[in-house]
Order: structure tokens, then C-alpha cells, then sequence
């Protein structure tokens, strides 16, 4: 019987000394979250629509280099509606070898002859397929780009499981606008063609072709920071794009100026060098995010790599190569809820939650003690404990405690008592049927197992889907519940029986048990 006791004591020993070594000093240890420690909560959109637009895009270009390789004559390729391209005037004496390289190469589209023209729609499952990858290389994108930034405890998550809303928590920001812009910003990348520009104003560029844009040109105002403002008249189909890029980083130019120097991949480099190529001679617009950063003629060919230059700051152009290398955003970001915590409101609500526990837990021991007499005293040492093993858990998984989660500790507070009073009460049973105190205790323990054990995994399974399916303050109340039962398992099962034995068996004979 002591020996069993002896390495039961050992066991309890080694999981309060483990779980004191977690989590001192808890100021390090335990991380907080935004509504403890200030931060930004962001509900962002990602505007699926985009990722199609840019697959068109990348089909019409090569649709066009297909058709030039196989001399199929056609007047224009452009797009229509979304998922749509529209080409027109193609030779219909090779219609059948036009339909032989779109079922080979464009089996993503669905298309259907007219005449001299053809309709490509992309297929509904490669639409939903595209809205649902932009939805994750946001998310994915979004957390490389925080990651840079060297923010501790950051929260990126889906809303729900499916949708195109997308939940940014940032605890501990010190330059909001900072971080709005760089998570904002699509560091969507292009090199267009340039047709005329810059001018004053967009009627001025459509004069030569009777205030009509033509279809396969586009509109883009100049980034006046960048440029001289103004308005220029593009190619709308880009050659290399941001996702083609292999690495960016922040340079100066030849007059040391601050520039963001790139490298292309080997693919994007030679489709590069083929366009620059055929293009010697004409101006080469640098695009991002729709705005004309730089203007400069393709006096040589280009392969894989270069500079581009702007009237940039050192911060502007290190945040311009930080999201380039982080990735493009497969689509826009649009921001639907934006809300600032500031640190002194987190401090304050440390206190308050402080407060709330310290006093719960007095008043619990209180009630305990007061109730159960000497028995109550097992149930208070039980319930320290627990809160210990909570603490050690939470800095060795480490979890966010957040406003919720000191909630979810109050709550465990009392649910680990109920334990215990149900264990004491089985045992009241027991004495008052005229047991002895072993017999009691024993018969008590075992009855009221069922009981408890049935009640958390109930709760368990409940806290799991909070989890599961909760935001970040909701997933911090869940985390520091299911630890918490866990542990009182633990205490008020394994912990309370041990001391009761340890205690009966240094008496002899005991008339009467305090309960």
C-alpha cells in the first residue's frame, strides 16, 4: 500500500514541479491576446473575381502566341465578361485545326463557334476551383507577409469553412497604417506595353480612336508619387506578371537612389527576352496594383532580371520588395471591419480579469472549506493544483490567453469543484448507509467517475467546436476550458483520492471523517 502511494506522490510531485518550470516567469511564458495585450483585429474580403480576371488574361496571351505559331490569322482576342474571351476574324478555313489546339490547350474552357468568332467561357468547377485558391493563397500570402514583419502571436484564419473572408489579428502593433498598407497592398506586378501617354486626362488619349477604348487596350492613371501623374493608354494583356518573379529585394539605382531590384524565373525570363525582343525601341510601363510606378524604352533585350525605379523612400522600396517577395495577392483585399485596441484598455482588462479570478477563487475555497470541513481543504489543494497544470499547459502549447480564456479559467474554477462535490456527496452516501470511512471513500471515487467523466467529455466535445469554428477571443475561451477540465480530471479523480489515502493510512483507527 505505501509503496503504490510512494510512486503516486512521485507522479503528482513531478507534474506540479514540470508545469511551475513551463510557466515561470509567466509574463514570459504565457503570450497574450489582442484584447489583453492591444492590437489590430481585421475582417478582411478577398475579391475572388480577380483570380479569374488574371487567368483570363494569361489565356488570351496564350491563345495568341498559339495561334501565331500555328499561322492561324486572326483580328483580335479579347475578353468579354468575366471567365470570357472573345476571338474574332480568325481564318475559317482552319477551324478545324483552331478546334483540334483548344481542346488540346485550353481544356479549362468551354467554347462555342460563330461565324468568324469564338466564345471561351471557363469551365464552373475551374471558376469555383480558382475562387477557392485565391481564398487560400490570400491567407497564405498574407501570413508570409506578417511573418516578415516580425510580429509575435499573430492570428491569420479563414472565416468559417468556406467564404472569402478572412479574420487578421495582430497583437502588440506599434504602426497600424504600416501594416494596413503592406497587407492591402496586391503587389500585383506587370510590365504593359505603352501606347500613348502620360496625359491629362483619359478623353485626350482616346481622340485617335474616336473616344472609344478598344478592346484590347486599358486606361491606368500614373502613381503621382512615381511619376508625373497623368494617365497612359496599355496593352491590357501583361507578359510577366508578380507571380513570375523569383526574388525581390531593396537597391539603389545608379544615382543611389533607393529602387527595388528583381529576379525573374527561368520561364517568365524567357518569355522576357522574346518580348523585349520584339519590342526594342517602344516604352515599357512597370505596373503595380494598377498604377504606373515607372515609364522607360526597351532600349535592349531583357532576360531575367532589373531595377525598378520611383521616387521611393528606403521604407517605401523595402516594403515594396517585402510583399513582392512574399507573393502577390491572387486578388484584391478589401477591408469590411477594422477595429484598434490600444495597450492601456489591455492592461486594464489584465487587472479586472486578475481580479475576477483571484476573487472566484477565494470565494470557491471559502464555500468549500466552510461546507466540506477538512475535506474541503483536499478540494482547495485539488483546485490549486489545477490551476497550475492550466498555466504549465498553456505556455507549452503556446496558447493565447485572451479576455475569453480568463473567462474560461473562472468557469473551470467552479467546474472543477463540482468534481469534488460530487465525489464528497457519494461519499456522505456511503457513511450515512453505515459503511466504514474506506469503504466511503472508495465506494465515493468509484460511483461518481461515470458521472464526471460523462459531464466533461460532454463539455470537451462542445469546447472543440468553439475551437474549431471560433475567432481568435472564442478559440482562446475554448483552449483554456479544455485544458482546464482536462486537468481537473486529473486533480479532482487522481489528486483528491491520493490525499485522502495518504491521509487514512498514517490513522490507525478513524471514528469519524470531517466531510
Amino acid at each position: 500500500m505505501r509503496k503504490n502511494l510512494r510512486w503516486k506522490i512521485i507522479l503528482v510531485l513531478g507534474v506540479i514541479g514540470l508545469c511551475l518550470y513551463l510557466s515561470y516567469p509567466p509574463s514570459e511564458k504565457i503570450h497574450l491576446g489582442l484584447d489583453l495585450k492591444g492590437g489590430m483585429h481585421l475582417v478582411l474580403q478577398v475579391v475572388t473575381d480577380d483570380a479569374i480576371n488574371i487567368e483570363t488574361d494569361q489565356a488570351i496571351l496564350r491563345l495568341q502566341e498559339r495561334l501565331k505559331k500555328d499561322e492561324i490569322k486572326f483580328e483580335n482576342v479579347t475578353k468579354g465578361k468575366l471567365g470570357e474571351i472573345i476571338l474574332s476574324g480568325f481564318d475559317q478555313d482552319k477551324e478545324g485545326q483552331l478546334r483540334q489546339i483548344l481542346d488540346e490547350y485550353f481544356r479549362d474552357w468551354e467554347y462555342s463557334f460563330s461565324g468568324s468568332k469564338v466564345t471561351l467561357k471557363i469551365r464552373p468547377g475551374v471558376a469555383t476551383y480558382l475562387r477557392e485558391q485565391s481564398v487560400r493563397q490570400a491567407l497564405e500570402t498574407l501570413r508570409n507577409r506578417i511573418d516578415e514583419l516580425g510580429l509575435t502571436e499573430p492570428t491569420i484564419q479563414r472565416q468559417g469553412i468556406a467564404g472569402d473572408r478572412i479574420i487578421v489579428e495582430l497583437p502588440g502593433v506599434d504602426n497600424p497604417d504600416r501594416v494596413k498598407e503592406i497587407i492591402k497592398t496586391t503587389a500585383l506586378l506587370e510590365w504593359r506595353l505603352v501606347v500613348a501617354g502620360p496625359a491629362p486626362d483619359k478623353e485626350t488619349l482616346l481622340k485617335d480612336y474616336g473616344g472609344k477604348l478598344p478592346p484590347d487596350l486599358e486606361i491606368l492613371p500614373g502613381d503621382p508619387r512615381r511619376t508625373q501623374g497623368g494617365y497612359y493608354l496599355v496593352q491590357r494583356v501583361a507578359p510577366v506578371v508578380g507571380k513570375d518573379l523569383r526574388n525581390a529585394r531593396r537597391s539603389v539605382d545608379e544615382w543611389n537612389n533607393p529602387a527595388v531590384a528583381f529576379t525573374l524565373s527561368p520561364d517568365a525570363g524567357k518569355r522576357f527576352y522574346k518580348f523585349t525582343s520584339d519590342h526594342i525601341g517602344e516604352p515599357l510601363a512597370v505596373v503595380l496594383d494598377g498604377k504606373v510606378q515607372q515609364v522607360a524604352t526597351i532600349e535592349d533585350r531583357i532576360r531575367d532580371s532589373g531595377i525598378i525605379r520611383g521616387r521611393f523612400t528606403a521604407e517605401e522600396a523595402e516594403d515594396i520588395a517585402l510583399v513582392l517577395r512574399a507573393g502577390p495577392l491572387p486578388a484584391t483585399i478589401k477591408y469590411l471591419e477594422e477595429r484598434t485596441i490600444g495597450p492601456s484598455l489591455g492592461a486594464d482588462s489584465i487587472r479586472k480579469g486578475l481580479r475576477a479570478t483571484i476573487i472566484a477563487l477565494l470565494l470557491v475555497m471559502a464555500f468549500m472549506v466552510f461546507y466540506y470541513k477538512l475535506a474541503g481543504i483536499n478540494a482547495v489543494v485539488a483546485l490549486i493544483l489545477n490551476i497550475i497544470i492550466l498555466m504549465g499547459a498553456l505556455s507549452y502549447f503556446k496558447a493565447t490567453l485572451t479576455l475569453p480564456g480568463i473567462a474560461g479559467i473562472i468557469l473551470t474554477i467552479g467546474m472543477a469543484v463540482d468534481a469534488n462535490v460530487l465525489i464528497f456527496e457519494r461519499i456522505r452516501e456511503e457513511l450515512s448507509a453505515g459503511k466504514n470511512i474506506m469503504s466511503s471513500v472508495s465506494g465515493g471515487f468509484s460511483r461518481a467517475f461515470r458521472t464526471i467523466l460523462d459531464a466533461n467529455i460532454t463539455t470537451i466535445i462542445a469546447a472543440i467546436f468553439l475551437f474549431q469554428f471560433g475567432t481568435g477571443p472564442v478559440k482562446g475561451f475554448a483552449v483554456t476550458l479544455i485544458i482546464g477540465i482536462t486537468a481537473s480530471m486529473f486533480t479532482a479523480v487522481f489528486v483528491s483520492r491520493l490525499i485522502f489515502d495518504v491521509y487514512l493510512s498514517k490513522k490507525k483507527k478513524i471514528k469519524r471523517l470531517s466531510i
